[in-house]
């Protein structure tokens, strides 16, 4: 990814005198026009790279800038590679170990076989999320067109993007892009499309405003549940809504209290526990638990059987 390559050029760079963009492109297996874009960045960064022309030409950093090769320390650079493995965790790839190598060139001092944090981002359905990771990635970086089915509450519609950012976030993967059918940006999660395809059909860069990833943004509590609960599930209740969620009664039952965004959400989630849970508000949606219970109860035991 982008950030692997910018962390790889600057590592190199810090390590070596003078290299040319011929030899960045080979090592990082991209296009000289990339490396370009990719020396602009650094510089927009507040890195003063010089590049040159001519038989001695090539790119390097300013002479005599403050930078020194022990920018990165032990630490900093476990942390970056921790951050890799856990790409190399949901992408199936081993860009990690491939980077690693680059990066440890001239530097094993930085790079040692301690390792104090493990993070794995997979899935179950991982099999199935990697190959669009990877897929968005490489559309993202080649600027390329992206359709798809995507299947949302409401409804099946089919899709066609400009994708820009891959997003992990509230324990999943979405791409967030421009999408042609809405006529705006949207975030779309991985594991509700189908049959992704990169069209081969490249679009002009736009300005790309960040997603807004603020819970209360994309999850509005529009609806204040209050309900009761056995002991028993304590331990989930702490598990998703943290430990003052709810309050413990003096006969043992626990009195939670929390926002949802709806009430699809809201019945899937407290049917989860049977009859361990009972909702006390808002009433009409108490009635309307009770309903669906009812017919339940019909469908499971339908009378005179």
């Amino acid at each position: 990814m982008k950030i692997d390559r910018l962390i790889g050029i600057l590592s190199i760079l810090l390590q070596k005198k003078k290299v040319t963009a011929p030899w960045l492109a080979e090592r990082f297996e991209v296009s000289r026009r990339t490396i370009h874009r990719d020396i602009e960045d650094l510089c927009r960064a507040g890195i003063p790279i010089v590049t040159s022309q001519g038989a001695n030409g090539g790119i390097s950093i300013m002479e005599g800038y403050s930078i020194h090769r022990t920018l990165l320390t032990s630490s900093d650079m476990q942390a970056i590679l921790a951050g890799l493995r856990s790409l190399d965790s949901v992408s199936g790839t081993n860009r990690y170990g491939q980077l690693m190598e680059k990066l440890s060139a001239g530097s094993s001092k930085l790079v040692t076989g301690d390792e104090t944090m493990l993070i794995d981002l997979s899935s179950w359905d991982k099999n199935a999320l990697a190959p669009k990771i990877e897929l968005f990635r490489a559309a993202i970086e080649q600027r390329e067109l992206v359709a798809f089915d995507y299947y949302a509450p409401g409804g099946e519609t089919r899709r066609r993007i400009e994708p820009y950012y891959l997003v992990f976030h509230w324990s999943t993967w979405y791409v967030w892009g421009w999408c042609a059918c809405r006529e705006d940006f949207r975030m779309f999660k991985l594991n509700r499309m189908a049959w992704p395809q990169r069209t081969g059909e490249r679009f002009e860069e736009r300005p790309v405003p960040m997603p807004e990833l603020s819970p209360e943004r994309i999850f509005p509590a529009t609806l204040q549940v209050k309900a009761r609960f056995s002991a028993e599930y304590k331990w989930r209740l702490i598990e998703e809504f943290g430990a003052d969620s709810f309050q413990e009664e003096p006969e043992g039952s626990l009195l939670f209290q929390a926002g949802f965004a709806d009430r699809g959400h809201l019945f899937g989630w407290i049917l989860t526990f049977g009859s361990r849970a009972e909702l006390l508000e808002p009433v009409e949606l108490r009635e309307e638990l009770a309903q669906i219970g009812r017919e339940l109860q019909e469908k499971y035991h339908p009378q005179g059987i």
